[in-house]
């Protein structure tokens, strides 16, 4: 009986001298390459190059080195199939290949990384392998996780037909070189200005954690993260402390980061369900929080808090006081407020960098398929804001208008938001009707005390109607604001006009559904 080979050729060094000794002590042969080769060797391992096999060394600068069909031959041939032609050609059998590739995600991750550096660590030989020994997974294993090391051992210790190990340890393999060619993929588009929806979409991403289930119970779940990321993102931030993240946690906590980190301002953002119940803008986090949860009490219950700015005892402190909060999401905490939080240990704590860029893509599955689109980057910035009617808008109006319409950006379609001193005093979403929206805010509005005389209104689109301005005027509010472009946007002007209001269009909608 022929004595086994295994081929190692790791970029991960993690683990491999512990799992080259188990392989050895099953009377392995330890055939590798350049770096794996030299830390076996160091370990006192007996180790043979893959150029004693190949009988031809490593040429231009390691490109080329296991590209070879004594390589490839001995990872493809089949029992029962190939062996004479194995014979004839002096190829050995692999039984077993652990190959991991180069780390092309951390390298380009790196703010110092070349274009010519980048494309020296695209891996050419270990795809290769790695697709030739999972294509033949029935007769022998492929590692591409050092996890996966002990169980390997243990599966040959036992001597029984791993088979299902095989074959899960070869989808593991696909599944390895198909993440390392689309992060490549991904790498040269962002290089090369690529169009922003390419014929054919690539898409990769590794599983950051199980959860415990999705929005509802009887759903499987689990969070997966883009590429490398220096922690800009809810999908990547740091938990300080706190529960596990549900999904609904995670999907709530990243539409209230959204929309905080639109303000410049210090700013704080309370969201449920998906849409904000509270926003306010003030000179420190504590009268942020404060105005923000004032204008929606009972649905901040349990909701999810963001801010812009490193938060203080003082309003760490407030929170506490105030109500029961599932998740609290900053840029940075001071001591104190870790230590308020402390005394409420269900509540998570996530930890966040500001400023990072916005994703190019959103993705949305459907049965079937994917909507792909851009990210919805507009902002005030963008737009040239038009005042139509005879009132001109003070500037304290602008302000409100311009708050409130960045707030309706976050908020899910038919949108209407009330504010007024850089708070938010009423929101109405997600309602099939824009003036169903609009009484809903002024219901919230009335609830929490607020008069509307004199208060600014954002929509998310045009005012199909007259009817909301109608209404708007009834109660109080003097300062309109949405994208206009309507049929009888003329008869729409003409009602603000009759009632006195200041009326700015920006030309920018904000559809969120």
């Amino acid at each position: 009986m022929r004595r086994r080979r295994a081929l190692l050729s790791v970029s991960d060094k993690n683990g491999v001298v512990e799992f080259a000794r188990g392989l050895a002590e099953l009377d392995y042969t330890i055939v590798s390459t350049g770096g794996t080769a030299a830390s076996l060797r160091e370990a006192g391992l007996a180790v043979t190059d893959v150029a004693e096999i190949t009988e031809f060394p490593e040429i231009m600068d390691g490109r080329v080195k296991t590209l070879h069909p004594r390589v490839h031959g001995g990872l493809l041939a089949r029992s029962g199939v190939d062996e004479s032609i194995a014979a004839e050609h002096g190829i050995e059998y692999f039984d077993l290949l652990a190959v991991n590739l180069y780390p092309f995600l951390k390298v380009t991750a790196r703010a110092d990384c070349s274009f010519d550096t980048a494309i020296e660590n695209i891996d050419i030989g270990g795809p290769a392998m790695l697709r030739a020994a999972a294509k033949n997974h029935e007769r022998l294993t492929v590692v591409v996780d050092s996890q996966d090391y002990a169980r390997v051992l243990a599966a040959l210790r036992s001597e029984q037909d791993s088979g299902a190990l095989r074959r899960e340890l070869a989808y593991k393999a696909f599944a390895h070189t198909a993440a390392y060619d689309a992060a490549i993929t991904a790498w040269l588009e962002r290089q090369t200005g690529a169009q922003a929806h390419p014929e054919t979409l690539v898409l990769t991403a590794s599983r950051r954690q199980n959860l415990r289930y999705g929005e509802n119970p009887h759903q499987r779940a689990a969070l997966y993260t883009f590429g490398e990321s220096a922690g800009g993102t809810v999908a990547t931030a740091a938990q300080l402390q706190g529960k596990e993240l549900s999904f609904n946690n995670i999907a709530d906590a990243d539409a209230a980061k959204q929309c905080v980190q639109a303000f410049d301002q210090c700013a704080c953002v309370i969201v449920k369900h998906a849409n904000p119940c509270g926003v306010a803008v003030a000179q420190d986090p504590e009268s942020a929080y404060r105005l923000a949860y004032e204008c929606d009490a009972t649905s901040a219950f349990g909701g999810i808090i963001a801010f812009n700015t490193t938060l203080d005892g003082a309003a760490a402190s407030a929170i506490v006081a105030q109500q029961f909060a599932e998740v609290v999401v900053a840029p940075g905490y001071a001591a104190d407020a870790l230590a308020a939080f402390a005394d409420k240990p269900n509540i998570r704590v996530l930890s966040l960098a500001r400023g990072q860029s916005v994703p190019m893509r959103e993705i949305r599955s459907i049965e079937g398929g994917w909507l792909v689109q851009d990210h919805d980057r507009g902002s005030w910035a963008d737009v040239q804001p038009r005042s139509v009617c005879a009132r001109e808008p003070t500037d304290a109006q602008l302000a409100d208008l311009r708050f409130a319409w960045t707030v309706a950006k976050f908020v899910k379609s038919n949108a209407i938001v009330y504010a007024s001193g850089q708070r938010t005093l009423g929101i109405g979403a997600g309602q099939m009707s824009r003036v169903d929206s609009a009484r809903i805010a002024a219901v919230k509005a009335a609830e929490a005390g607020f008069d509307l005389a004199g208060a600014a209104m954002a929509s998310d689109a045009f005012f199909p109607f007259r009817d909301a301005i109608d209404a708007a005027a009834d109660r109080g509010i003097t300062a309109i604001v949405h994208p206009g472009g309507g049929m009888r946007e003329a008869e729409v002007i003409a009602a603000a006009d009759e009632h006195g209001m200041a009326m700015i269009l920006t030309g920018m909608r904000h559809f969120r559904h």
